[in-house]
This record gives C-alpha cells, structure tokens and sequence, in this order.
C-alpha cells in the first residue's frame, strides 16, 4: 500500500471516528496556497480542524512528532483563508491531531487541543 493510500484510508477512519463521537465534518482536504487541512467539523459550538496522521503499526515512531511548527504554521494559516472564506465572524475554534494505527482493526487516538493558533 502507497503512502497515500494509506494517507486516505487514515482520513476516512478518522472521519468515521469523529462522526461516531459527535462531530459534524464540514469540509475534507481544504486547500489553498498557504496550507491543506485534513478535515473540517463541527463540535458542539467549535470549529475543529483536524490534522490526521497515520503509521503502518505501534511499534513505529509515533507521527504527532512529524506536526512541527512549521506543519503548525500551515495549518493555522489554511485555517484562517477557511474562516474568512466560509465565516463573517469568527467561530470559536481549536486544532486537534487524529493519530491511526493501521492495524487490524485500525486504532484510533485523539488528541484535542494538539497545538494553539499563537
């Protein structure tokens, strides 16, 4: 399996996930010039956008620590084109990190609040 179809098969066990706890995805692979945001949604009162990651098996190095600051930078940034294309005020918002073991059956962490806009 290509890296990138590993990618998708990530996104959608994350979308899955996400929507069996509550969330409402809103938009998937938001992009423009400045970044991409994995998946968009809607929980409770926040907009999340969520960064997902995935490794071939636990005993891989765990992939939160390819989301460096510069990987942050981006996503903040796409963030900010997303609210002001689709938001006359801004909603309050966070950035939460979707990790998938590709096991069988794939395992699921979540971690909310990842990383901060500032």
């Amino acid at each position: 399996m290509s890296t990138r179809e590993r990618g998708k098969i990530a996104e959608d066990v994350a979308a899955d996930y996400l929507i069996a706890n509550g969330y409402r995805i809103v938009a998937r692979n938001f992009s423009c010039k400045l970044g991409e945001i994995d998946i968009v949604a809607l929980h409770n009162h926040d907009l999340v956008f969520v960064e997902v990651r995935s490794r071939g098996s636990a005993s891989t190095l765990d992939p939160i620590f390819s989301i460096n600051r510069k990987k942050q930078t981006k996503i903040v940034r796409a963030a900010e084109v997303y609210v002001d294309k689709h938001f006359k005020k801004e909603p309050p918002s966070r950035f939460d990190v979707v990790l998938v073991t590709m096991d069988d059956p794939p395992l699921v962490e979540h971690i909310c609040d990842a990383f901060y806009a500032s």
